[in-house]
């Protein structure tokens, strides 16, 4: 039986950092094309496109689920051929990870998180100029970019256009560095707010053009520009140290970790 701790309420006066990123990610998630609630869970899915990495549920804070809670949310993914997937910070849900992890979930990653706040905050001011994309051309110019630094094919796919396009009009932005060819070096995208928090998420530079300070350019665009349009936070993952002292001196810091669960077939 799912049950929620009240306790754990992202509303209490002052809810910890990992708390408000779990109850942030769900409210996110309810934003999505597709969504799907089951008893202590909110799973989002994007309209045609199997990635597990963009289909994925994540637990409500305090959620305690039961094997049949479980059972309801595989189902959830199995109906949709999806690969059942998780991402959820384990200590604002402590029930969740041992009732997967006993319904034959493995895990797939762990990745501590980063938060900057407006008095944290350190802006680049050595970096490249950035450019918000406006048309489809300049989106998928940003998608491929963005394919190629996560070593994908390096092409635009209307799916990416779409997602990047909708983050814009659904209150998040996008933020791209121009190579002297005017081409796209990278760029990155940032959620809208939800509960006054921000995720900064899918930062990636083409390898001809990295340590060239891309990175720290359109992470510190985008989190000023959600600072500016009233978030009390930005939030993001880091993929490995030269990344995450990027972050850190942009006024990023570790305060939690996020996990990462699968359900193979």
């Amino acid at each position: 039986m799912t049950s929620v701790d009240p306790s754990t309420s992202p509303a209490s006066p002052s809810p910890s950092p990992g708390l408000l990123v779990q109850a942030a990610t769900a409210e996110q998630l309810r934003r999505r094309p597709r969504v799907v609630e089951t008893p202590g869970f909110v799973a989002g899915f994007q309209d045609g496109d199997p990635n597990p990495y963009l289909n994925y549920a994540t637990p409500l804070p305090g959620a305690e689920p039961s094997a049949d809670d479980v059972a309801a949310l595989v189902h959830a993914f199995r109906t949709r051929e999806l690969l059942p997937r998780l991402e959820f910070v384990p200590a604002a849900a402590p029930a969740v990870a041992p009732a997967l992890l006993a319904a034959g979930f493995t895990v797939e990653a762990e990745h501590d998180f980063l938060v900057c706040t407006p008095d944290t905050y350190a802006p680049d001011r050595s970096g490249p100029p950035t450019h918000v994309p406006g048309t489809d051309e300049e989106f998928a110019a940003v998608d491929a970019a963005l394919s190629e630094s996560f070593g994908g094919p390096g092409t635009a796919s209307p799916e990416g256009v779409a997602r990047l396009r909708r983050t814009c009009e659904g209150g998040g932005a996008v933020r791209s560095v121009r190579a002297a060819d005017g081409s796209c070096a990278g760029g990155a995208s940032c959620t809208a707010p939800a509960l006054g928090t921000a995720e900064l998420a899918g930062v990636g530079t083409r390898p001809a053009h990295r340590r060239r300070g891309v990175a720290a350019a359109v992470v510190s665009a985008l989190t000023a520009d959600m600072f500016a349009r009233g978030a009390a936070s930005v939030w993001l993952e880091f993929s490995g140290d030269d990344s995450r002292r990027v972050y850190e001196r942009l006024g990023y810091r570790p305060l939690g970790t996020r996990l990462y669960l699968r359900l193979a077939d």
